[in-house]
C-alpha cells in the first residue's frame, strides 16, 4: 500500500510545435517572475467565464504543484501528459522536478489559455483541444508511451458519463497507466468502483487553497 504523505505546515514564500506539425502550446504556472499577475488575470477571467470547468476559484499552489510532481511516474523516454492545463502551474513545477520539456505533453481546452501556454513553456508541447478526444488529439506513436497522466479537469462535477469518458479517453492512449487527479474532496473525487478503478489517495495538503488531495486511480485488474 502507497504512504499518504502529508505537507508540513509552513508559511509558503513569496512557441512550440506540436509533435505531429500541428499549432500546439506549452504550458506552466508557478506564478513566477512576471507570469504570475497575467496568468492569475488570465485564470479568473476563464472562471466568471464558465466556473465548472475550471473547478476552484483561484490556480493551485506551490504546496499543491509538488505534491504532484513528486508521485509522477515515467521512464526516460516516456511522456508526462497534463489535461486541463490551466494558466501551468502543475506544468512548470513538473519541469522544474526533472522532467524534460520535450516530454511534457498539456492539453487545455480553454484557446486562450493555450495561447498563454504557448507563450511561457517554449519547448513543451500543449494540444488546444478537448481531452475525451485524446486518441485523435495525440499522434499515435505517442500512445502507450505514456508514464503519467495528469488530470486536472473536475471530473466530480460531471455526471458518470461524463466522467467515463474521460477515463476511456486516458485508457486508450494510455493503456494500464491509470492516471493522477487532484481534488478538494474529502474523499475519492471519483466512484472508483463504478469506474472499475482502484484508488489510492497518495497525498494532501493543507497549504492550498482549499486544502487538496492527489488521488492516483488505475484500471482494475
Amino acid at each position: 500500500m502507497a504512504l499518504l504523505t502529508i505537507d508540513a505546515i509552513t508559511l509558503p514564500g513569496p512557441t512550440a510545435r506540436s509533435l505531429d506539425g500541428r499549432d500546439m502550446a506549452p504550458r506552466s504556472d508557478l506564478a513566477l517572475a512576471d507570469n504570475g499577475a497575467t496568468g492569475r488575470g488570465l485564470f479568473l477571467r476563464e472562471w466568471l467565464t464558465n466556473p465548472l470547468r475550471m473547478g476552484s476559484i483561484v490556480p493551485s499552489s506551490p504546496s499543491l504543484c509538488r505534491r504532484i510532481a513528486r508521485t509522477i511516474r515515467r521512464a526516460p523516454d516516456e511522456v508526462v501528459l497534463e489535461l486541463g492545463a490551466g494558466t501551468g502551474v502543475i506544468s512548470q513545477a513538473l519541469l522544474a522536478s526533472g522532467v524534460p520539456a520535450d516530454k511534457l505533453i498539456v492539453v487545455e481546452i480553454a484557446t486562450d489559455m493555450a495561447r498563454h501556454l504557448r507563450e511561457i513553456l517554449p519547448g513543451t508541447t500543449v494540444i488546444d483541444g478537448d481531452a475525451r478526444d485524446l486518441p485523435n488529439l495525440l499522434p499515435a506513436e505517442i500512445h502507450g508511451r505514456i508514464g503519467s497522466v495528469v488530470c486536472g479537469i473536475p471530473l466530480v462535477l460531471l455526471p458518470l458519463a461524463e466522467q467515463r469518458r474521460f477515463i476511456d479517453a486516458i485508457e486508450a492512449v494510455a493503456p494500464g497507466r491509470g492516471f493522477l487527479h487532484y481534488s478538494y474532496c474529502v474523499t475519492s473525487p471519483l466512484p472508483w468502483r463504478k469506474h472499475r478503478l482502484s484508488a489510492e489517495r497518495e497525498a494532501w495538503t493543507p497549504l492550498n487553497f482549499p486544502p487538496a488531495s492527489v488521488w492516483r486511480y488505475i484500471p482494475a485488474a
